[in-house]
């Protein structure tokens, strides 16, 4: 697996494994399934409500806690101060872990207008040793802006939606030129319908690749870290055989011709969408 060092010394792997609706006994089974195929990056969240079963695979798992990245994200009915770093603790409690690697804000909320309280309380979690690194995940640069103004802090990873009808070029631009990883979400789309795109196929078939391969070394070549999702052991191994090829600069061009404005796939614009 190769890896990005984040702005902070991090090193990460450039695909991690997302483990939404993972819960469980199953989603133990499935996330412990994720690892032995070789994911070291974990992706869970308070709201996934499982981060109890992403604790207990890593338990199970033969490889060492330490060769492991785990990342959750702070639900937004808990931006005030004090609720954030009583949330970020209980999320250990939780995973039954000592520290997360990775804990993002999981949504900005600018209704509410919480989230640079919420951010100081991820600084001060670091300094407490409950965090190695710190990011957001929905945030726009005019919410990253207002983050550095008041706090004199960036985040080092931005994870948001991205997938061929979505390539986030903007934000991308803007999250590089201030030293942040940009991570996906949904890096398939939905996958059902994007693994069935004509154009897409056409060139997979060109790598000797599935669509879904294509997609994740695009995201790769882009300078992005993916977060695929799926239950099936060989897909699982599938979506991290993508290092022993590389898309031309015409196919890239091709690919990112399918991004498209209104490419969201919820209409879930980080200017007005509100989750809690």
């Amino acid at each position: 697996m190769e890896t990005y060092t984040l702005r902070d010394g991090l090193t990460v792997p450039k695909i991690g494994f997302g483990t939404y609706k993972l819960n469980g006994a199953h989603g133990v089974q499935v996330i412990g399934s994720a690892i032995d195929r070789g994911y070291r990056l974990l992706d869970t969240a308070f709201n996934y409500e499982n981060e109890g079963a992403v604790g207990e695979a890593v338990r199970r798992s033969s490889v060492p806690r330490s060769e492991l990245l785990i990342s959750s994200k702070l639900p937004g009915r808990h931006h005030t101060y004090t609720q954030a770093i009583n949330t970020i603790q209980e999320s250990l409690y939780r995973a039954g872990l000592d520290y997360y690697d990775l804990y993002l804000i999981h949504w900005p909320n600018p209704k509410e207008d919480h989230y640079v309280e919420a951010w100081q309380a991820l600084i001060d979690a670091q300094k407490l040793g409950l965090i190695r690194s710190i990011g957001v995940s929905n945030f726009l640069p005019e919410h990253l802006d207002r983050l550095d103004k008041e706090t004199g802090v960036l985040p080092v990873i931005n994870q948001v939606e991205l997938h061929p009808y979505f390539n986030q070029q903007a934000q991308r631009d803007y999250d590089q030129a201030h030293g942040i990883l940009t991570q996906d979400w949904s890096p398939l789309g939905r996958a059902s319908e994007m693994l069935q795109n004509e154009t897409l196929k056409a060139i997979a078939a060109r790598y000797h690749k599935n669509v879904g391969q294509l997609i994740l070394r695009w995201e790769l070549q882009l300078g992005t870290l993916p977060i695929p999702k799926s239950s099936t052991p060989s897909r699982q191994a599938g979506n991290i055989d993508v290092f022993d090829f590389e898309i031309s600069d015409a196919d890239m061009a091709t690919i990112n011709g399918l991004s498209r404005t209104d490419g969201r796939l919820n209409d879930q614009d980080p200017a007005v969408y509100q989750e809690f």
